[in-house]
């Protein structure tokens, strides 16, 4: 799959993202990756289906990850996370595995899955601004009995019926940070201090040195009403952060 059609922006200096973004801009990219970006655009929910490969996606679908959601149609620096380009949209990852859930486990041997999950859906769904639904996963079919595979496609059949009206994953609001290149990009003194006292970390990736969430990146949290949360499963800043952004305006 080509991404290209003509020239390099910058032949001195190749930077992959910028001159995806200028391809685009200036109507540069290649008919396929136009094609599959044009299904993005059109999408209210996008389903990932593959087999887990190395702890990962397959190659054929990492390149479609690089090559489809480019700089400046899935992503920009200002456009990001839950203020992403796709924040009104949904995503999620449908995947089989060759090992038994056990060893997906905290105390299994290849770790916890919500471990696993995090670069997928953080680093890249989330990333983007979608709303990810929780993953759908089909445990080492190739090692189950049929009715086992058979019960596996039925609980799936029966999801698919209401997937659009589930509540997606949490995550770490982009509210709770200094989105500024003085400021690092890090989590607020006054919500980390805040989060001292909270006996697990926010997420997966900002655990802040606590226990990790139990099933952050696998199962969405019960709604509370008391819970201060965002509608993109992100958590909302508190009233020191809402201060400090509003700070940062002024």
């Amino acid at each position: 799959m080509l991404t290209l059609l003509s020239d390099l922006k910058n032949p001195k200096l190749f930077q992959y993202g910028e001159e995806t973004m200028h391809a685009l801009n200036e109507g540069r990219l290649s008919d396929d990756i136009v094609a599959e970006q044009r299904k993005v655009t059109e999408a209210e929910l996008i389903i990932f289906q593959f087999p887990l490969y190395w702890f990962s996606v397959p190659a054929i679908m990492k390149g479609w990850i690089d090559r489809v959601l480019a700089q400046g149609f899935a992503f920009s620096l200002e456009k990001m996370y839950d203020n992403g380009i796709f924040k009104d949209k949904k995503a999620m990852l449908s995947f089989t595995t060759g090992a038994i859930e056990s060893m997906f486990r905290p105390d299994g041997i290849n770790g916890d899955i919500n471990v696993s999950l995090w670069p997928l859906q953080n680093g890249i769904l989330h990333f983007c601004g979608f709303q990810v639904l929780a993953p759908q996963i089909f445990w080492s079919p190739a090692h189950c009995p049929d009715f086992v595979r058979t019960t596996m496609l039925d609980g799936w059949r029966s999801r698919l019926k209401d997937l659009l009206t589930e509540t997606p994953l949490r995550f770490a609001s982009c509210e709770w940070f200094n989105l500024s290149f003085q400021g690092g990009f890090m989590l607020r003194p006054e919500v980390k201090k805040e989060q001292e006292s909270q006996e697990y970390g926010l997420t997966v990736g900002h655990h802040l040195g606590k226990p990790l969430p139990k099933d952050n990146q696998t199962k969405a949290p019960p709604v509370d009403k008391g819970c201060l949360c965002v509608p993109h499963g992100g958590i909302r800043a508190s009233p020191a952060a809402e201060d400090a952004k509003k700070n940062d305006r002024n």
